[in-house]
């Protein structure tokens, strides 16, 4: 069965949309939204959106944080959304799924959350679109994502920009592009679960 190819999707749309249309692009962290800005700051203004309350743990959500503000300072890239630290809405959202293996239920749940946070924000601050950096990184399914954007675009009213940041060796440039910036790349999603799981 022939998968969608979002990157080739993305592209498609991205030639037709005028230069300058407003983007709220959800961020998991600077090192992935390195080569997600990349891609599409030649057609989007856009603004980074910093929510992830499956960061459980207070220093790590600061220090990821404080990465990604430093990239978008460094770079001039985007504008920067902050939404309130707020772990009780992750843990509300995987209540029953902690056992489940990474990459499971709990993942889609968590996807679900801050996808939808991230539609309902681009709806209230009057955002043509909105996408996120999730699709780069290789441990993370894209059509699933995209599925989940497609619903949250549908549930309030706002355009889902299709993606895969992973294709065209974006997962190796935004590797390149963390080295250049000496950003702080973590090496787990963030979730307590997932932690447990190395």
């Amino acid at each position: 069965m022939n998968r969608p190819d979002y990157n080739r999707q993305m592209r498609a749309a991205m030639e037709r949309i005028p230069r300058g249309e407003r983007l709220l692009l959800h961020s998991c962290c600077g090192p992935c939204s390195t080569r997600c800005l990349e891609a599409l700051c030649g057609t989007f203004a856009v603004t980074v959106l910093y929510y992830n309350p499956n960061i459980a743990d207070p220093a790590e959500y600061r220090k990821r944080r404080s990465e990604q503000i430093r990239y978008l300072r460094e770079t001039g890239a985007a504008d920067f959304l902050e939404a309130d630290y707020d772990p009780p809405s992750f843990f509300a959202a995987a209540k029953g799924l902690e056992g489940e293996p990474e990459g499971g239920a709990r993942c889609t749940e968590c996807f679900r959350l801050r996808l939808d946070y991230t539609a309902r924000r681009a709806k209230e601050e009057g955002f043509g679109w909105f996408a996120t950096t999730l699709t780069v990184s290789p441990h993370k399914d894209a059509a699933r994502i995209n599925a989940l954007g497609e619903e949250a675009a549908a549930r309030f009213g706002v355009r889902w920009l299709p993606s895969d940041f992973k294709k065209e060796n974006g997962y190796l440039r935004s590797i390149q592009l963390s080295r250049q910036y000496d950003l702080y790349r973590q090496n787990f999603c963030g979730c307590p679960f997932s932690r447990r799981e190395e």
